[in-house]
């Protein structure tokens, strides 16, 4: 009786004990500094070789692939259009016609809800081991610091959101298909959010949110995304190419270079440049929208 009397004094006094310790460590504990909201200012970041490696709409496509949606072979032609509009390096009038069909052609008739859902599922699986870990870092410094922090991409934005909020970032702009009652109709909104209109984008956030242009940051690895990184204040140069990085340099931008090497082989996928990643697209688009009508 005696034992477990004591058993139960002793097991109860080490209760309060813990409980005393807890409550006076709580006490003593001193809120250190935070970083004050910052909401004049935010970051926005291309997603196409600055915050992941290659072309996300081309990785997308890959995950319908696997899922029998089109063949192989037309993956491999959406590849090799974008490979073919990296070597050439220039952007007509034709490339960016053909990359409007191509959006209209993966998106028509398709139901919104769907083309989510496969969204999320795709990134989990095939794009979530190819985000910079530079680059999303720098993105959570400016969230740190109270920031908003938004992507802005010619991918489809239901895509871009999905990226932005696997990511944790406050969201996305992206290529907008028009909808009704829940199914694309085959039409864009405006046209693919790609060079200037990157930039107009950035502009009219900005008056939506009370945002000052001047202490806000872009980030890109593009020439062809200058005029959005000339809009911001704090324009910084990411796994540039060529141009942009001599672009860089003559203005005294920051460059980060995530890359493992100086001169990065392409290996299996090329970096997809603007429009050319979704006119790439246009097989894959228009197997996709066959297999569905079947």
């Amino acid at each position: 009786m005696r034992r477990f009397w004591q058993r139960e004094f002793w097991g109860r006094g080490r209760d309060e004990d813990h409980k005393s310790a807890g409550e006076a460590a709580a006490a003593a504990a001193e809120l250190g500094p935070l970083p004050a909201p910052d909401p004049a200012a935010a970051a926005f970041f291309d997603v196409d070789n600055t915050m992941m490696r290659g072309a996300s709409i081309y990785y997308f496509a890959r995950g319908l692939a696997a899922r029998k949606l089109f063949t192989m072979r037309d993956l491999a032609m959406f590849a090799w259009g974008q490979a073919a509009f990296r070597l050439r390096g220039t952007e007509n009038s034709e490339h960016i016609g053909s990359a409007k069909e191509a959006a209209l052609a993966f998106v028509a008739g398709q139901r919104v809800n769907k083309i989510v859902k496969l969204s999320e599922e795709i990134y989990d699986e095939v794009m979530a081991d190819r985000i910079w870990h530079g680059t999303r870092t720098l993105a959570l410094q400016h969230l740190d610091a109270g920031q908003q922090v938004w992507l802005v991409t010619a991918t489809p934005v239901e895509v871009a959101r999905t990226i932005a909020h696997r990511l944790g970032l406050t969201g996305a702009l992206g290529t907008v298909a028009e909808t009704r009652e829940g199914v694309y109709t085959g039409r864009l909104v405006g046209n693919l959010l790609h060079g200037p209109a990157k930039a107009e984008a950035v502009r009219a956030l900005a008056q939506r949110e009370g945002l000052d242009l001047a202490r806000c940051s872009a980030y890109s690895d593009s020439i062809n995304d200058l005029p959005m990184l000339t809009a911001v204040g704090n324009p910084h140069a990411v796994n540039p190419d060529a141009e942009l990085r001599a672009h860089a340099r003559d203005h005294g931008w920051p460059i980060h270079d995530f890359r493992t090497g100086r001169k990065v082989t392409m290996v299996a996928l090329p970096a997809a440049a603007g429009a050319g990643a979704i006119a790439g697209g246009v097989a894959a688009g228009i197997a996709l929208r066959r297999h569905y009508r079947a």
